[in-house]
């Protein structure tokens, strides 16, 4: 090596990976009432733990899951994480909040963005609910609701998370 070049380090090669997503029956009828502004979930006939989005079995039991339930758009927050890279086409800016939340009625936590919050005041057990789209936009699709945002009701304590009625806690 010349003494007029410098090691390479480092390389930037961006990559862009496009794809097909092909739903099952229970992520489609999800994705059906979605587009209607609900959410469901399904539980499972061995352990009753409801999942959302459905996923057609059960992870802990492996048997299908068929009972289809309505849920909330209120959840709690289970686990979070403030993320300060930002992701394009997010419409929030870092830094953010991509939180685990239980929804209403639901075991199982699915994992959606957080807004209209101060950052260092979320919390594990803090109740929120959902901010949707203008009902015109509505597509198949999660990213109807734009994030979920903190609202004014007492926290769940942690061993109550995913323990819920399907009426929620009552602090």
């Amino acid at each position: 090596m010349s003494e007029q070049q410098e090691p390479v380090t480092g390389i930037e090669a961006p990559v862009y990976l496009r794809y097909n997503f092909t739903a099952g029956a229970a992520p489609a009828r999800f994705l059906t009432q979605v587009k209607k502004g609900v959410l469901t979930g399904q539980r499972c006939p061995r352990c009753r733990q409801v999942y959302v989005p459905p996923r057609g079995s059960c992870a802990a039991c492996g048997v299908p899951t068929e009972e289809e339930v309505t849920l909330s758009d209120k959840a709690t927050v289970e686990s979070f994480t403030i993320v300060h890279i930002p992701i394009p086409g997010n419409p929030i800016k870092p830094p953010f909040i991509v939180a685990n939340l239980v929804a209403d009625g639901a075991n199982i936590s699915f994992i959606h963005l957080m807004d209209e919050c101060v950052n260092e005041e979320v919390h594990i057990g803090q109740r929120v609910q959902a901010v949707w789209k203008p009902e015109d936009e509505w597509d198949y699709a999660m990213d109807n609701i734009r994030y979920f945002k903190p609202i004014d009701e007492a926290d769940v304590p942690v061993e109550k998370i995913g323990k819920l009625p399907v009426s929620g806690w009552e602090g």
